[in-house]
C-alpha cells in the first residue's frame, strides 16, 4: 500500500531518526515516547556533541538537531545518505545550512516560536532594571547608602527593534503593553505584520508599531531608540552589523540588548563603545566563543550586564520543542506541509 510521506517506515513515518543532544537537556523518557507515538515504528538513533551515533546511521531519514558542530554534522551526513529533513532545536540554522547540506537540498525547519515568550520576557525584565536603575539600587543597598533615584517611565522609553520574527513581535507586543513607543527594521518589508501572532496557545497582544521600515532605516532607528533589540538571525548581511560606523549612529544613553548572536556585534567596537562612547550600557546574553571566557573585559564594565545565553530557558521550552518536532513528524508521515521551513537563501 502507498503511503503519503516521503518516509520508509509504516504508514510514511521515517525509518530511523536521528537525536542530538537540545536545549542543554537528556531526553526524558516522556519525550522518546511522544516521538515514537508521533513516527510508529520508527528506530531512534541517539546522536553525541561530537557526532557519535548509538547505531547504525545509513537508515536515518530524518534528524532532530540540538548541539552540534558543522563539521560533526557534516561527517553525521555524509555517513544518512538517506536523510531528507533536519529540523533545528534552535532558531538559528546556520551551523545546519552548511554547503553539504545545501548540496544535498535537505529540508530544514526551525524552532522559530518556541523561544519568543521568554526571551521577551528577559528583555522587559532589562528594559524595566534599566529604567527603573535596578543596578545602582543595588549598588547602593551593597555599600548601605540611603539615596532615591529618579527612574523613567515606560511609557517615554522608545524600543528600536531589529528584526521583526517571532522574538522580534514578543518583545514589541510587550512593550506595547507597558506604554513603549515601539519602531522596527525588517529585512522585508512585503512582508505582511501580523500582530496577531500566537505561541502556546495564546495571543501576546497587541503590538503598535509606530513604524517599520527596511535594512535602510537602521540609522534612524539607531538614532532614536532608548533600548535597541537584535533580535536579527545571523546571515551574511547581519554579521557585525553593530560596528564602529553603526555605534556612533546610537542616540547618546541608549542601551544595547542581544538575544541573538553574538556574531551580529563587533565585540572590540562594543567594548570601546561601552568604555569611551556615549553609549549607555549593554545587555548581552550572547556572544562570539561561549562561554564567555573569564578573562573577558565585558565582566568588568559597570555598563555591561552578562547572562550566559539563557534568555530563551523556561520550564516549557523543553515540552513545546518536542511537541513541535512531533507535530512535523506527523507531518512528513502524512505527506503535509512542514511547519517552520527554511528558506536558505535567506538563512532564517
Amino acid at each position: 500500500m502507498r503511503h503519503a510521506g516521503p518516509g520508509s517506515g509504516p504508514r510514511g513515518a521515517p525509518t530511523a531518526i536521528a537525536l542530538s543532544p537540545i536545549l542543554s537537556a537528556r531526553y526524558r523518557a516522556r519525550d522518546l515516547e511522544r516521538i515514537r507515538a508521533a513516527a510508529p515504528g520508527a528506530r531512534l538513533v541517539m546522536v553525541s556533541v561530537e557526532g557519535l551515533a548509538d547505531g547504525p546511521v545509513d537508515d536515518v531519514e530524518v534528524m532532530l538537531r540540538g548541539w552540534l558542530s558543522s563539521e560533526a554534522f557534516d561527517r553525521l551526513l555524509a555517513r544518512a545518505p538517506r536523510m531528507s529533513w533536519v529540523h533545528s532545536a534552535t532558531s538559528g540554522v546556520e551551523r545546519a545550512l552548511t554547503p553539504a547540506a545545501l548540496d544535498r537540498g535537505l529540508v530544514v525547519t526551525n524552532a522559530r516560536g518556541v523561544f519568543s515568550r521568554p526571551i521577551a520576557e528577559y528583555v522587559l525584565m532589562m528594559i524595566l532594571a534599566v529604567s527603573r536603575r535596578l543596578p545602582q539600587l543595588l549598588e547602593l543597598q551593597r555599600e548601605r547608602t540611603w539615596q532615591p533615584l529618579e527612574g523613567t517611565e515606560l511609557r517615554d522609553v522608545t524600543v528600536g527593534i531589529v528584526g521583526l520574527g517571532s522574538i522580534g513581535r514578543a518583545v514589541g507586543a510587550l512593550a506595547t503593553s507597558f506604554g513603549c513607543r515601539v519602531i522596527a527594521v525588517r529585512r522585508r518589508t512585503h512582508d505582511r505584520f501580523d500582530p496577531s501572532d500566537q505561541e502556546d496557545g495564546e495571543p501576546f497582544g497587541p503590538v503598535e508599531l509606530d513604524r517599520v521600515g527596511g535594512p535602510d532605516t537602521l540609522a534612524a532607528l539607531l538614532s532614536e531608540s532608548d533600548f535597541i533589540v537584535l533580535a536579527a538571525p545571523l546571515t551574511p548581511e547581519t554579521e557585525e552589523m553593530i560596528n564602529d560606523d553603526t555605534l556612533a549612529m546610537i542616540k547618546p544613553g541608549a542601551w544595547l540588548i542581544n538575544v541573538a548572536r553574538g556574531r551580529l556585534i563587533d565585540e572590540r567596537a562594543l567594548l570601546r563603545a561601552l568604555r569611551d562612547g556615549h553609549l549607555g550600557g549593554a545587555v548581552l546574553d550572547t556572544f562570539r566563543d561561549e562561554p564567555l571566557p573569564p578573562m573577558s573585559s565585558f565582566y568588568d564594565l559597570p555598563n555591561a550586564i552578562v547572562t550566559p545565553h539563557t534568555a530563551w530557558s523556561s520550564g516549557r521550552v523543553l515540552d513545546r520543542s518536542v511537541e513541535l518536532f512531533c507535530d512535523n513528524l506527523r507531518r512528513f508521515a502524512a505527506g503535509e506541509p512542514l511547519l517552520n521551513v527554511v528558506d536558505p537563501s535567506a538563512g532564517y
